[in-house]
């Protein structure tokens, strides 16, 4: 492509980290150490779910040499390893124009919503001073870095208020927990979310659930004898497929019919299985989904969204089944698996001989109209 006709890029998937004093910074000095209890509950229960010592049998079994298990992400040796740009918006965006990245979604590396509730007092304003410090992040450039407010889900009230919060001052992205049920919560079908639902369809603000630990599978990743546990990281974006059900079979999308629902990193390889499996549940293995007027397929396509890294035939999936218009490619900056610096060449590589307009679409398009950029 001549140099004049560049692709845009539109990153779906990055990562932004924020340290527990910049959020401190925006809240009340009488609600630090009740903010410190919570978070240090969170991540004392994270640190017990290790496989330090399946893997030392493992490497024993195979004469392999002893060594520190790194866990999850340990991988060092990769170009966007430690880039401050992963913390220092001015960094950030020179890293974009290095990769060529017009702009990005990031998400942040801290699951606040697994702590801010368990904030015994001042939850509401903790969780305000989480996302004031990622609208912070996101201030240098707001046209180009798009950050997503984190929505904690136990208040429902608290969240429709955050989310009224974050339309009138200028947020362009939720991200909610993937998976209620680990907070001890109901499923996103219940009628408690309806209120929070119509707030986000009136504040047309999309709803992101990136992957990550799911809890439910502890068991692999305590089980799983590899460093740096890739059996279970590999299972994880395939878990999915349980909340993809659970917004689309159980009506939520039907009731709902202006929500955009953007799954974050699970790739699109399996979807492509799941979506023609639930069409032809309904269609023709007899299935009943009495919430639903359509076929399953019909909300995906009006409904939800996909954001992949590097894979292949992703036009071609997206043609026969996905939808040109529900996929969006990322660079999954700073990951191990981040396509920077090289995210032109491996544009190039993913999207060659593919037409102009669904190469725009996938790798810019899409994105834009569903952050309204």
């Amino acid at each position: 492509m001549p140099a004049a006709q560049l692709q845009r890029l539109f990153s779906s998937d990055d990562h932004a980290d924020l340290t527990q004093d910049q959020v401190k910074r925006h809240l009340h000095p009488k609600h630090h150490d009740s903010y410190d209890a919570a978070v240090a509950q969170v991540e004392a229960e994270l640190r017990g779910r290790n496989n330090v010592e399946v893997n030392r049998r493992w490497r024993e079994q195979q004469n392999l040499e002893q060594a520190q298990t790194k866990g999850f992400g340990g991988n060092e040796r990769h170009p966007a390893f430690g880039r401050a740009g992963h913390t220092d918006p001015v960094e950030r965006l020179k890293d974009m124009d290095t990769d060529g990245v017009e702009a990005s979604s990031s998400y942040c590396e801290v699951s606040a919503f697994r702590y801010l509730y368990l904030v015994k007092d001042g939850a509401a304003e903790a969780t305000r001073a989480f996302n004031t410090a990622l609208a912070e992040f996101a201030s240098v450039d707001p046209k180009r870095l798009i950050v997503s407010y984190q929505i904690p889900i136990h208040d429902i009230d608290l969240a429709v208020n955050e989310v009224r919060w974050a339309a009138a001052n200028g947020c362009k992205s939720l991200q909610l927990p993937v998976f209620p049920t680990e907070l001890g919560l109901p499923d996103y079908w219940d009628s408690r979310y309806d209120p929070l639902w119509s707030a986000i369809q009136d504040a047309d603000l999309p709803v992101c659930l990136h992957i990550g630990l799911k809890l439910s599978m502890e068991d692999l990743a305590r089980r799983d004898p590899t460093p740096q546990r890739a059996i279970f990281t590999s299972m994880v974006p395939m878990s999915a497929a349980e909340a993809l059900g659970m917004w689309i079979l159980t009506g939520i999308l039907e009731r709902h019919p202006h929500l955009r629902v953007v799954f974050v990193e699970p790739g699109i390889g399996w979807v492509t299985w799941w979506l023609t499996t639930a069409d032809d549940m309904a269609a023709r293995q007899g299935y009943e989904f009495p919430s639903l007027k359509h076929a399953p397929s019909d909300y995906f396509h009006r409904n939800v969204y996909l954001t992949f890294i590097d894979e292949p035939n992703v036009v071609r999936q997206a043609h026969e089944c996905l939808g040109i218009h529900n996929v969006m490619w990322s660079s999954d900056y700073p990951h191990p698996v981040s396509s920077w610096p090289n995210s032109r060449p491996t544009v190039e590589r993913i999207f060659a001989d593919v037409s102009e307009e669904d190469r725009d679409l996938v790798c810019y398009a899409n994105a834009a109209r569903v952050w309204n950029i």
